[in-house]
């Protein structure tokens, strides 16, 4: 959906805004035993350091990574645009799921040092169902519709700026 650089950096902000956010908030309720007001407002404290890495990861590695994937998955003129976001989705959570579970493990769990590979492990098999969905039906569809407003909007006023000259 992106066209450029800038709209690429945009969508990845708000794609892991939605994604970390969500995530962090489901690792909370299951560490505490369910979902409560504290969760959302603990979420954010998280969000705060761990949004940054996750943009550099997605941006850096695994956009780039996923995408040549997915069109070597779907070809690079898919018969329908959704053949080709359903695979950059799938990938995209195939590749992030193990790096963020990994980095929160290690900077939020904090496991012995025997139990770091364990503790990964559980955390991303515990995480992986629940990002797939989380990006299919929640964040993925929301932040496609926020970013195409976005970027249309944005159209828009530079084709009336345009013309205006």
């Amino acid at each position: 959906m992106p066209q450029n650089r800038v709209q690429e950096v945009v969508f990845t902000a708000l794609m892991v805004v939605a994604m970390v956010y969500g995530m962090i908030c489901y690792n909370i309720a299951l560490e505490v035993g369910g979902l409560s007001n504290f969760v959302f407002v603990a979420a954010l404290r998280e969000l705060a350091y761990m949004g940054p890495i996750a943009f550099v990861l997605d941006l850096v590695v695994v956009s780039p990574s996923a995408s040549r994937r997915a069109a070597g998955l779907v070809g690079s003129e898919p018969r329908t645009p959704f053949a080709m976001v359903a695979a950059i989705s799938a990938l995209s959570v195939q590749l992030m799921c193990p790096l963020m579970s990994l980095v929160a493990t290690l900077l939020i769990k904090r496991p012995a040092a025997p139990d770091v590979v364990a503790t990964w492990f559980q955390t991303t098999v515990l995480n992986f169902p629940m990002a797939l969905l989380w990006q299919f039906f929640v964040a993925g569809p929301v932040v496609r519709r926020v970013a195409g407003a976005l970027f249309s909007l944005g159209a828009s006023r530079a084709a009336a700026a345009a013309e205006a000259e």
